[in-house]
Protein backbone atom coordinates (compact mmCIF):
# COMPACT_ATOMS: atom_id res chain seq x y z
CA UNK A 1 0.00 0.00 0.00
CA UNK A 2 1.24 3.43 -1.10
CA UNK A 3 -0.32 6.52 0.95
CA UNK A 4 1.18 10.15 -0.76
CA UNK A 5 0.92 13.61 -1.01
CA UNK A 6 0.08 14.08 2.76
CA UNK A 7 1.78 16.03 5.51
CA UNK A 8 3.61 13.89 7.50
CA UNK A 9 4.38 14.59 11.13
CA UNK A 10 6.79 11.80 11.96
CA UNK A 11 7.19 12.40 15.82
CA UNK A 12 10.66 11.42 16.16
CA UNK A 13 11.84 14.14 13.46
CA UNK A 14 10.61 16.95 11.08
CA UNK A 15 7.54 16.87 9.56
CA UNK A 16 7.53 16.42 6.34
CA UNK A 17 5.15 18.64 4.35
CA UNK A 18 4.50 16.33 1.08
CA UNK A 19 5.39 12.77 1.59
CA UNK A 20 4.95 9.51 1.23
CA UNK A 21 4.65 6.27 3.29
CA UNK A 22 4.34 2.54 2.07
CA UNK A 23 3.33 -0.35 4.06
CA UNK A 24 3.94 -4.18 3.27
CA UNK A 25 3.30 -6.78 5.48
CA UNK A 26 1.69 -4.21 8.26
CA UNK A 27 4.97 -2.86 8.63
CA UNK A 28 6.14 1.11 7.33
CA UNK A 29 8.45 -0.43 4.40
CA UNK A 30 9.66 2.78 3.92
CA UNK A 31 8.97 6.94 4.66
CA UNK A 32 10.18 10.41 2.88
CA UNK A 33 9.26 13.00 0.49
CA UNK A 34 7.44 12.87 -2.54
CA UNK A 35 10.59 13.58 -5.33
CA UNK A 36 11.72 10.19 -3.41
CA UNK A 37 8.38 8.61 -3.49
CA UNK A 38 8.27 4.94 -5.92
CA UNK A 39 6.05 4.02 -8.42
CA UNK A 40 3.22 2.38 -7.60
CA UNK A 41 3.38 -1.66 -8.14
CA UNK A 42 1.13 -3.29 -10.12
CA UNK A 43 -1.63 -4.24 -8.03
CA UNK A 44 -0.85 -2.00 -5.27
CA UNK A 45 -3.14 0.08 -3.47
CA UNK A 46 -2.51 3.39 -3.42
CA UNK A 47 -4.55 6.61 -2.06
CA UNK A 48 -3.61 10.42 -2.98
CA UNK A 49 -4.27 12.27 0.48
CA UNK A 50 -3.02 15.90 -0.95
CA UNK A 51 -4.00 18.71 1.87
CA UNK A 52 -4.44 15.99 4.25
CA UNK A 53 -2.34 14.88 7.49
CA UNK A 54 -0.80 11.43 8.38
CA UNK A 55 0.04 10.91 12.09
CA UNK A 56 0.92 7.44 14.15
CA UNK A 57 -1.80 5.89 15.55
CA UNK A 58 -2.48 7.54 19.22
CA UNK A 59 -1.37 5.26 22.19
CA UNK A 60 -3.51 5.48 25.92
CA UNK A 61 -0.61 4.49 27.79
CA UNK A 62 -2.89 3.62 31.01
CA UNK A 63 -6.04 2.27 31.37
CA UNK A 64 -9.14 -0.23 32.29
CA UNK A 65 -10.47 -0.73 28.94
CA UNK A 66 -12.08 -4.21 28.62
CA UNK A 67 -11.25 -5.35 32.32
CA UNK A 68 -13.98 -2.57 33.50
CA UNK A 69 -16.71 -3.40 30.86
CA UNK A 70 -18.95 0.05 29.83
CA UNK A 71 -22.21 -0.47 31.32
CA UNK A 72 -22.20 -3.46 33.08
CA UNK A 73 -21.58 -2.76 36.45
CA UNK A 74 -20.14 -6.09 38.84
CA UNK A 75 -20.44 -8.42 35.76
CA UNK A 76 -18.21 -6.78 33.56
CA UNK A 77 -16.01 -5.85 36.82
CA UNK A 78 -13.02 -7.54 36.75
CA UNK A 79 -10.18 -4.80 37.49
CA UNK A 80 -9.48 -6.08 41.04
CA UNK A 81 -8.55 -8.72 42.80
CA UNK A 82 -9.30 -7.71 46.26
CA UNK A 83 -8.97 -11.22 47.98
CA UNK A 84 -4.99 -10.64 48.34
CA UNK A 85 -2.97 -7.41 48.63
CA UNK A 86 0.19 -8.99 46.51
CA UNK A 87 -1.13 -10.33 43.23
CA UNK A 88 1.87 -10.02 40.69
CA UNK A 89 0.67 -13.48 39.14
CA UNK A 90 -2.67 -11.40 37.98
CA UNK A 91 -2.69 -10.89 34.41
CA UNK A 92 -4.38 -8.39 33.12
CA UNK A 93 -5.09 -9.92 29.55
CA UNK A 94 -6.94 -12.95 31.41
CA UNK A 95 -9.88 -10.28 32.08
CA UNK A 96 -10.09 -8.41 29.16
CA UNK A 97 -13.00 -8.69 27.07
CA UNK A 98 -12.08 -7.77 23.46
CA UNK A 99 -15.74 -7.23 22.59
CA UNK A 100 -16.26 -4.52 25.15
CA UNK A 101 -17.63 -2.09 22.40
CA UNK A 102 -15.34 0.71 23.74
CA UNK A 103 -12.13 -0.79 21.56
CA UNK A 104 -14.64 0.52 18.42
CA UNK A 105 -14.99 3.88 20.30
CA UNK A 106 -11.17 4.12 20.59
CA UNK A 107 -10.46 2.95 17.00
CA UNK A 108 -12.89 5.61 16.18
CA UNK A 109 -11.26 8.06 17.72
CA UNK A 110 -7.44 7.50 16.36
CA UNK A 111 -6.39 5.61 19.47
CA UNK A 112 -4.57 1.89 18.07
CA UNK A 113 -3.22 0.59 21.04
CA UNK A 114 -3.76 0.83 24.60
CA UNK A 115 -1.94 -0.29 27.58
CA UNK A 116 -4.33 -2.22 30.25
CA UNK A 117 -3.44 -2.66 33.76
CA UNK A 118 -4.90 -3.84 36.53
CA UNK A 119 -6.59 -1.75 38.85
CA UNK A 120 -5.12 -0.07 42.23
CA UNK A 121 -6.47 -1.39 45.19
CA UNK A 122 -3.60 -3.99 45.67
CA UNK A 123 -0.21 -2.82 46.47
CA UNK A 124 1.13 -5.31 44.04
CA UNK A 125 -1.18 -5.49 41.85
CA UNK A 126 -0.50 -7.58 38.38
CA UNK A 127 0.97 -8.01 35.15
CA UNK A 128 0.16 -5.20 32.38
CA UNK A 129 -0.41 -5.64 28.83
CA UNK A 130 -0.30 -3.66 25.72
CA UNK A 131 -3.14 -4.64 23.00
CA UNK A 132 -4.14 -3.21 19.26
CA UNK A 133 -7.89 -2.36 19.63
CA UNK A 134 -8.72 -3.94 16.19
CA UNK A 135 -9.63 -8.39 17.04
CA UNK A 136 -11.49 -10.45 18.72
CA UNK A 137 -8.94 -12.30 20.57
CA UNK A 138 -6.70 -10.52 22.93
CA UNK A 139 -3.96 -13.20 21.96
CA UNK A 140 -3.67 -11.65 18.65
CA UNK A 141 -3.89 -8.36 19.59
CA UNK A 142 -1.13 -8.16 22.29
CA UNK A 143 1.64 -5.85 21.64
CA UNK A 144 3.27 -7.37 24.90
CA UNK A 145 2.49 -9.20 27.70
CA UNK A 146 3.29 -9.12 29.83
CA UNK A 147 4.63 -5.33 29.37
CA UNK A 148 5.03 -4.26 32.59
CA UNK A 149 4.11 -4.98 36.67
CA UNK A 150 1.53 -2.37 38.50
CA UNK A 151 2.23 -1.67 41.70
CA UNK A 152 -0.30 1.29 43.45
CA UNK A 153 0.75 3.48 46.93
CA UNK A 154 -1.65 5.73 48.58
CA UNK A 155 -5.02 6.17 48.65
CA UNK A 156 -6.86 2.70 47.05
CA UNK A 157 -4.93 0.43 49.01
CA UNK A 158 -5.08 1.64 52.12
CA UNK A 159 -9.42 2.22 51.80
CA UNK A 160 -9.60 -1.20 49.96
CA UNK A 161 -8.05 -3.00 52.81
CA UNK A 162 -8.42 -0.52 55.72
CA UNK A 163 -11.98 -1.11 54.84
CA UNK A 164 -11.55 -5.16 55.48
CA UNK A 165 -10.09 -4.52 59.40
CA UNK A 166 -6.81 -5.85 57.23
CA UNK A 167 -3.42 -4.53 56.00
CA UNK A 168 -2.25 -2.13 54.71
CA UNK A 169 -3.93 0.18 56.41
CA UNK A 170 -1.36 2.87 56.36
CA UNK A 171 1.24 4.21 53.58
CA UNK A 172 4.11 2.37 55.43
CA UNK A 173 2.24 -1.00 55.20
CA UNK A 174 1.78 -0.45 51.77
CA UNK A 175 5.85 -0.03 51.36
CA UNK A 176 6.62 -2.58 53.50
CA UNK A 177 3.94 -5.13 51.73
CA UNK A 178 5.66 -4.01 48.46
CA UNK A 179 9.17 -4.39 49.45
CA UNK A 180 9.06 -7.96 51.23
CA UNK A 181 7.04 -9.37 48.00
CA UNK A 182 10.33 -8.16 46.07
CA UNK A 183 12.37 -9.54 48.64
CA UNK A 184 10.74 -12.51 48.37
CA UNK A 185 11.34 -12.65 45.19
CA UNK A 186 14.97 -12.20 44.90
CA UNK A 187 15.42 -14.64 47.38
CA UNK A 188 13.68 -17.22 45.40
CA UNK A 189 15.88 -16.07 42.29
CA UNK A 190 19.00 -16.22 44.00
CA UNK A 191 18.11 -20.00 44.78
CA UNK A 192 16.84 -21.11 41.61
CA UNK A 193 20.36 -19.78 40.35
CA UNK A 194 22.32 -21.84 42.96
CA UNK A 195 20.29 -25.30 42.32
CA UNK A 196 20.86 -24.43 38.65
CA UNK A 197 25.00 -24.19 39.64
CA UNK A 198 24.73 -26.92 42.19
CA UNK A 199 23.68 -30.44 41.32
CA UNK A 200 23.59 -31.14 45.15
CA UNK A 201 20.62 -28.51 45.54
CA UNK A 202 16.69 -28.78 45.28
CA UNK A 203 15.21 -26.12 43.04
CA UNK A 204 12.74 -24.09 45.84
CA UNK A 205 9.06 -24.64 45.14
CA UNK A 206 6.87 -23.13 42.58
CA UNK A 207 6.07 -19.68 43.96
CA UNK A 208 3.70 -17.86 41.13
CA UNK A 209 4.06 -14.65 42.56
CA UNK A 210 8.14 -15.16 42.80
CA UNK A 211 8.11 -16.57 38.92
CA UNK A 212 6.05 -13.20 38.14
CA UNK A 213 8.35 -10.50 39.69
CA UNK A 214 11.40 -12.41 37.90
CA UNK A 215 11.15 -10.61 34.55
CA UNK A 216 11.23 -7.45 36.68
CA UNK A 217 14.04 -7.91 38.56
CA UNK A 218 16.16 -8.78 35.85
CA UNK A 219 14.84 -5.11 34.05
CA UNK A 220 13.40 -7.29 31.22
CA UNK A 221 9.68 -5.32 32.02
CA UNK A 222 8.78 -1.64 33.64
CA UNK A 223 7.37 -1.55 37.11
CA UNK A 224 4.22 1.17 36.80
CA UNK A 225 3.64 2.72 40.01
CA UNK A 226 0.03 3.83 40.24
CA UNK A 227 1.31 7.58 42.34
CA UNK A 228 -1.04 10.89 42.67
CA UNK A 229 0.35 12.88 45.64
CA UNK A 230 4.19 13.83 45.66
CA UNK A 231 5.52 11.59 48.11
CA UNK A 232 3.75 8.63 46.90
CA UNK A 233 5.67 9.50 43.68
CA UNK A 234 8.89 10.21 45.62
CA UNK A 235 7.99 7.03 47.39
CA UNK A 236 7.64 4.50 44.43
CA UNK A 237 10.59 6.10 43.39
CA UNK A 238 12.63 5.60 46.52
CA UNK A 239 11.50 1.54 46.04
CA UNK A 240 12.32 1.75 42.66
CA UNK A 241 15.59 2.85 43.23
CA UNK A 242 16.39 0.32 46.18
CA UNK A 243 15.76 -2.52 43.82
CA UNK A 244 17.75 -1.80 41.03
CA UNK A 245 13.81 -1.35 39.05
CA UNK A 246 13.12 0.16 35.55
CA UNK A 247 10.42 2.29 36.20
CA UNK A 248 6.99 4.55 35.12
CA UNK A 249 4.82 6.86 37.49
CA UNK A 250 1.29 6.55 36.44
CA UNK A 251 -0.87 9.54 37.29
CA UNK A 252 1.74 11.55 39.04
CA UNK A 253 -0.77 14.22 39.41
CA UNK A 254 0.99 16.35 41.93
CA UNK A 255 3.63 15.90 39.74
CA UNK A 256 4.29 19.81 39.31
CA UNK A 257 5.48 20.21 42.88
CA UNK A 258 8.48 17.85 42.36
CA UNK A 259 9.09 18.93 38.61
CA UNK A 260 12.61 19.54 39.27
CA UNK A 261 13.30 16.36 41.06
CA UNK A 262 11.95 14.06 38.71
CA UNK A 263 13.84 15.74 35.68
CA UNK A 264 16.68 15.08 37.57
CA UNK A 265 16.27 11.34 38.43
CA UNK A 266 15.20 10.80 34.84
CA UNK A 267 11.58 9.40 35.69
CA UNK A 268 8.77 9.14 33.22
CA UNK A 269 5.56 10.16 33.65
CA UNK A 270 1.80 8.90 32.57
CA UNK A 271 -0.30 11.97 33.70
CA UNK A 272 -4.08 11.41 33.79
CA UNK A 273 -7.07 11.46 34.10
CA UNK A 274 -6.81 15.26 33.10
CA UNK A 275 -10.96 15.86 32.23
CA UNK A 276 -12.50 15.07 35.77
CA UNK A 277 -13.45 16.51 39.00
CA UNK A 278 -11.21 15.95 42.31
CA UNK A 279 -13.80 13.10 43.82
CA UNK A 280 -11.05 11.75 45.97
CA UNK A 281 -7.91 12.98 48.61
CA UNK A 282 -5.39 11.67 45.67
CA UNK A 283 -7.01 14.29 43.10
CA UNK A 284 -6.84 16.95 45.67
CA UNK A 285 -3.84 18.62 44.20
CA UNK A 286 -5.33 18.06 40.37
CA UNK A 287 -4.05 20.71 38.01
CA UNK A 288 -4.43 21.06 34.34
CA UNK A 289 -0.95 22.93 34.02
CA UNK A 290 0.82 19.96 35.51
CA UNK A 291 2.05 18.35 32.02
CA UNK A 292 3.23 21.32 30.63
CA UNK A 293 4.99 22.22 34.44
CA UNK A 294 6.71 18.50 34.14
CA UNK A 295 8.14 18.94 30.42
CA UNK A 296 9.02 23.08 31.21
CA UNK A 297 11.52 21.24 33.83
CA UNK A 298 12.69 18.27 30.90
CA UNK A 299 10.23 15.71 32.23
CA UNK A 300 8.78 13.54 29.38
CA UNK A 301 5.37 13.27 30.04
CA UNK A 302 2.59 10.50 27.79
CA UNK A 303 -1.33 11.44 28.89
CA UNK A 304 -3.64 8.76 29.40
CA UNK A 305 -7.29 8.63 30.21
CA UNK A 306 -7.49 6.24 32.55
CA UNK A 307 -10.19 4.60 30.85
CA UNK A 308 -13.32 4.56 32.07
CA UNK A 309 -12.14 7.25 34.10
CA UNK A 310 -12.11 9.16 31.14
CA UNK A 311 -13.60 7.32 28.60
CA UNK A 312 -10.42 6.24 25.92
CA UNK A 313 -12.10 8.45 22.89
CA UNK A 314 -10.98 11.33 24.66
CA UNK A 315 -7.30 10.71 24.53
CA UNK A 316 -6.93 13.35 21.98
CA UNK A 317 -9.37 15.71 23.78
CA UNK A 318 -7.52 15.10 26.95
CA UNK A 319 -4.47 16.34 25.08
CA UNK A 320 -5.90 18.96 23.81
CA UNK A 321 -7.03 20.35 27.05
CA UNK A 322 -3.24 20.58 28.46
CA UNK A 323 -2.81 22.42 25.31
CA UNK A 324 -5.14 25.06 27.22
CA UNK A 325 -3.43 24.92 30.27
CA UNK A 326 0.43 25.96 29.15
CA UNK A 327 1.90 22.82 26.64
CA UNK A 328 2.55 23.35 23.48
CA UNK A 329 0.63 21.86 20.67
CA UNK A 330 3.52 19.21 19.53
CA UNK A 331 4.28 18.06 22.81
CA UNK A 332 0.82 17.25 23.60
CA UNK A 333 1.08 14.95 19.95
CA UNK A 334 4.04 13.87 21.08
CA UNK A 335 2.37 12.82 24.83
CA UNK A 336 -0.12 10.53 22.92
CA UNK A 337 2.32 9.23 19.92
CA UNK A 338 5.95 8.89 21.09
CA UNK A 339 6.39 9.76 24.14
CA UNK A 340 3.76 7.55 25.18
CA UNK A 341 5.06 4.59 23.35
CA UNK A 342 8.47 5.59 25.06
CA UNK A 343 6.98 5.68 28.17
CA UNK A 344 5.53 2.19 28.31
CA UNK A 345 9.03 0.64 26.08
CA UNK A 346 7.02 0.29 23.21
CA UNK A 347 9.20 2.90 20.47
CA UNK A 348 10.68 0.14 18.80
CA UNK A 349 7.45 -0.53 17.34
CA UNK A 350 4.81 2.28 17.76
CA UNK A 351 4.60 5.79 18.22
CA UNK A 352 6.24 7.21 14.98
CA UNK A 353 6.07 7.26 11.07
CA UNK A 354 8.93 4.76 10.97
CA UNK A 355 10.51 2.65 8.83
CA UNK A 356 10.66 -0.49 10.49
CA UNK A 357 7.21 0.18 12.79
CA UNK A 358 4.29 -1.26 12.73
CA UNK A 359 1.88 0.62 10.19
CA UNK A 360 -0.84 2.40 12.58
CA UNK A 361 -1.61 5.52 11.14
CA UNK A 362 -3.99 8.27 11.07
CA UNK A 363 -5.11 10.54 8.48
CA UNK A 364 -6.76 13.95 9.34
CA UNK A 365 -8.32 16.60 7.12
CA UNK A 366 -8.22 18.85 10.66
CA UNK A 367 -6.57 19.57 13.65
CA UNK A 368 -6.07 16.16 15.77
CA UNK A 369 -6.90 18.13 18.49
CA UNK A 370 -9.83 19.86 17.69
CA UNK A 371 -12.88 18.89 19.97
CA UNK A 372 -15.31 17.51 17.86
CA UNK A 373 -12.77 16.20 15.20
CA UNK A 374 -12.39 12.81 14.40
CA UNK A 375 -9.33 10.93 11.94
CA UNK A 376 -10.90 10.16 8.53
CA UNK A 377 -9.46 6.89 8.18
CA UNK A 378 -7.63 4.59 10.30
CA UNK A 379 -5.04 1.60 10.12
CA UNK A 380 -3.47 -0.75 12.36
CA UNK A 381 -1.04 -3.09 11.51
CA UNK A 382 -2.09 -1.97 7.14
CA UNK A 383 -5.44 -2.69 7.74
CA UNK A 384 -8.28 -0.01 7.49
CA UNK A 385 -10.49 -0.44 10.22
CA UNK A 386 -11.64 3.19 10.12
Amino acid sequence: MLLRYAKIMTMDGPDIESGFVRVADGKIESVGAMPDCPAPADGEECADLAGKLLLPGFIDAHSNIGLYEDGLGAEGDDLNEESDPTTPHMRAIDGVNPFDHCFAEARRSGVTCVVVSPGSANPVAGQICALKTVGRWVDKMAVASPLAMKFALGENPKMTYGSKTQSPYTRMAIAAIIREQLRNAERYLLDKHAAESDPDLDEPDYDAKCEALIPLLRREIRAHFHAHRAYDILSAVRIAEEFRLDYTIIHCTEGYLIADILAELGARAVCGPLICARTKPELSGLSLENCARLMAAGVEVAISTDHPEVPVEFLASSAAVAVTAGMDRRSALASITINAAKAVGLDHRLGSVTAGKDADLLVYGDDPLGLRVKPETVYIAGERVI
